[in-house]
């Protein structure tokens, strides 16, 4: 047995908008330059990529990505310092998030043994 945890950001009314998907969105775009092919990366409808950016950008107020439209050298996405700031945030928060979800899970389940219990559970 082991504990699980994801973490996500919802905003004030409870919805989602940030969590591993979008994080991993903005990873592929920073190495790829292009949300497409980021998307395609990842296996996710360029449709659904665009949706899940759009979402993040609405909920934080900001844009996470600025694009460039084709021409001669073709179009493209870079990561703008909000979005950076974002990923480093979103990273700590969830590498803290982990280690203190092994350390509570060691205080309550550490000692919990199922099969001392007899097979009606008592």
């Amino acid at each position: 047995m082991q504990p699980n945890i994801k973490v996500f950001l919802c905003t004030d009314d409870g919805r989602r908008f940030f969590g591993e998907g979008p994080y991993a969105l903005l990873k592929g775009i920073e190495k790829t330059h292009s949300l497409r092919a980021a998307s395609q990366q990842m296996g996710m409808a360029y449709t659904k990529a665009l949706e899940l950016m759009r979402g993040a950008e609405n909920a934080l107020g900001t844009a996470l990505t600025t694009k460039t439209i084709g021409g001669k050298g073709g179009g493209g996405s870079q990561l703008t310092a909000a979005a950076k700031d974002l990923m480093m945030r979103y990273e700590q928060y969830e590498t803290a998030c982990s280690e203190a979800n092994s350390r509570l899970f060691a205080t309550f389940f550490g000692s919990f043994t199922p099969s001392s219990f007899d097979s009606d559970g008592q």
